[in-house]
């Protein structure tokens, strides 16, 4: 946990959030500027600040988000979704602890 990490004060229970999961390892909770009708993000608790900063022993836990969003997306009407994880400043990373941006719903998203 790091003391001045706005996800470590969330997942502490510090700052509200409008949490729709959680478990001993993540929190998982709306995102406050969404981009799409649904819009979530899962949070590990573990402070990992990015995808850059992970390592093997990283790799249950990223796999337990990855298979969590598909559950959670069906749970929130999603038939289909996409899963972003912004990676540093240049990859639009504003919150220094890694996380999982679940979103879709009616709404026109651009294809890759």
């Amino acid at each position: 946990m790091s003391a001045d990490c706005i996800f470590c004060k969330i997942a502490s229970g510090d700052i509200p959030s409008k949490k729709i999961y959680e478990d001993e390892d993540v929190i998982v909770f709306n995102d406050i500027h969404p981009i799409a009708p649904v819009h979530f993000l899962i949070v590990p608790k573990l402070h990992i600040e990015s995808l850059l900063s992970c390592e093997g022993q990283h790799q249950t836990l990223l796999g337990r988000m990855l298979l969590l969003a598909p559950k959670l997306a069906k749970e929130q009407g999603l038939p289909g979704f996409r899963i972003m994880i912004n990676t540093g400043h240049e990859g639009g990373q504003e919150v220094f602890h890694i996380h999982l941006h679940v979103f879709g719903g009616s709404v026109s998203l651009p294809k890759t």
